[in-house]
Order: C-alpha cells, then structure tokens, then sequence
C-alpha cells in the first residue's frame, strides 16, 4: 500500500511539473497554448514586483498584452519542491522590454493547486542576481546601490 502511495504521489508531481513547464514554456513562445487550462477560473497571480491578477481571465490578458511589448529571454527551472497541494520552483528568468536593456534575476514561485489540478494560487519571489557580500572589506558593510527593478 505504502508502495503505490508514493507512486501515485511522484505521477502526481510529475504532472504538475508539466503544468508549471508549459506555463513558463508559453512565455519563451509569446504563445498561449492553454492559460484557461492551466489556471482554475478564479486562480489568483502575483508578481514579484507587486501585479496581481485575479481569475484566468484576466491572466490571459495581462499575458497577451505583456507580450505585445516585452520578450522573455529564458525563463529556466532550476528546481522543484512539492508538499500535499503546494509546489514550490525556483528558476532563472531574463527579458527585455521593448526599447530598454536586458534584466534577469533568479525567482521562486509557491503554486497552489486547485481540486482538479489547476492553479489556485501563484505568487512569485524575486532575488537579484547580482550578489556580494558588504563585509568583504571589513567589520562595517559596505553597501552597492543596486537597481533593483522587478521586486
């Protein structure tokens, strides 16, 4: 019994994980091959610079007319954590909107599955990839100004 608990278990994983690969795969295409699949209807999304979009719809929306003026570069996972019906990924994002520069940082993502194996809940975390350690020089930090963009 134990035995195929864990089996069902790691084929659930498994599944999800293609979920969370076909949302983040949709950004890198600039193509929506399913958002009100993958999202429950009154799913709720927030980004990790403070956005946050309440219900498939309206995720679709923010993603369609994202796309008309932004480029995701790489959104690659690193990792994924998963306990009874939360996921947690972390990964590597970069993009580039329309007439500026470049930006990427390394996130994580909480995923909140739904009953039915959709996304409930999404909120993302942001860490800057540009990293040091003030006490390199001494006792006293000492502090980069950082631009700190996406969170």
């Amino acid at each position: 019994m134990h035995h195929r608990k864990k089996r069902e278990e790691l084929i659930l994983s498994n599944k999800r994980e293609q979920i969370i690969k076909q949302w983040l795969g949709m950004w890198s295409m600039k193509t929506d091959t399913g958002i009100k699949d993958i999202f429950a209807e009154d799913a709720i999304y927030i980004e990790s610079w403070s956005p946050e979009y309440h219900g498939a719809e309206k995720i679709k929306h923010w993603f369609d007319e994202w796309n008309t003026r932004g480029t995701v570069l790489k959104w690659d996972i690193k990792d994924f954590f998963h306990k009874e019906n939360q996921t947690i990924v972390l990964w590597h994002f970069e993009c580039q909107m329309d007439g500026e520069e470049p930006n990427a940082f390394d996130g994580a993502s909480l995923v909140k599955w739904a009953q039915d194996n959709r996304i409930a809940y999404l909120q993302e975390f942001g860490c800057n990839e540009h990293r040091y350690d003030p006490y390199r020089n001494g006792n006293e930090p000492e502090f980069e100004s950082t631009k700190n963009m996406w969170f």
